[in-house]
């Protein structure tokens, strides 16, 4: 089964139970497609997520898993940080209160665990789907900083390396990542990469009709995706 086939079952199922991809299927789907994402488990009830948490090892991030909780972070679905079995087994039981009171009808899968990665650079790789070019892939910071700065680049999918890069060095922030004022620079190669990954998802899976990755974390010698959100 090649990543076409694994991710359009993953899609397929999605579609025929008529609702949105949930955060681990975005993921599963990026890490078909070679985008680094954090090792995650989805667990269901709190020793589930205490065992999860010990293998993945603390600190961690939770946080819900439901097809109608698209902003988790409004319906106090997130905990960040978590350091113990108790902290672990709390924060499921919250985020779960909170879920309900926050949409009493939808459905929680459970929360997803993932380790908590030190603050890199944040930036945002997006997709939309234009009627007329097809794919338009894009490049910002990320974080608030897109929202606030607006201060992205464009390419129409497919994209080459050098392209990517081109994507990278337009934007007004470019120096931030290249390491201004002494800071260490982050690693473009690896963002460049992330960029071309996410032209070939593009075409390759027309049922994504937009696709957001934020924030990636940009560090020295690598970049994760650490959040990921895909509608079709």
């Amino acid at each position: 089964m090649d990543r076409i086939e694994k991710a359009r079952a993953i899609i397929e199922k999605a579609k025929a139970e008529n609702r949105p991809l949930v955060e681990p299927e975005a993921k599963e789907i990026l890490k078909l497609y070679g985008v680094p994402v954090p090792d995650f488990k989805v667990a269901t009830n709190e020793e589930e997520a205490v065992q999860f948490a010990r293998e993945i090892g603390y600190p961690v991030v939770m946080k819900i898993v439901s097809p109608q909780i698209i902003h988790k972070s409004d319906a106090g679905g997130v905990k960040v940080n978590i350091k113990s079995d108790d902290e672990a087994r709390q924060a499921f039981r919250t985020i779960m209160e909170n879920a309900r009171n926050y949409k009493p009808d939808a459905d929680l899968w459970g929360v997803i665990i993932y380790r908590m990665l030190p603050l890199g650079k944040e930036v945002i790789v997006g997709m939309i789907r234009d009627p007329q070019f097809g794919p338009a892939i894009m490049f910002g910071l990320g974080g608030i900083f897109v929202e606030i700065l607006k201060d992205v680049s464009f390419r129409v999918a497919p994209i080459t390396k050098d392209e990517a890069l081109d994507m990278i060095k337009e934007i007004k922030a470019y120096p931030i990542l290249a390491g201004a004022r002494g800071e260490k620079p982050v690693n473009i190669e690896a963002l460049a990469e992330i960029i071309t990954k996410v032209g070939e998802l593009a075409l390759e899976l027309p049922e994504i009709k937009e696709l957001d990755i934020n924030p990636i974390f940009a560090y020295e010698d690598s970049a994760v995706a650490v959040d990921a959100r895909m509608l079709l």
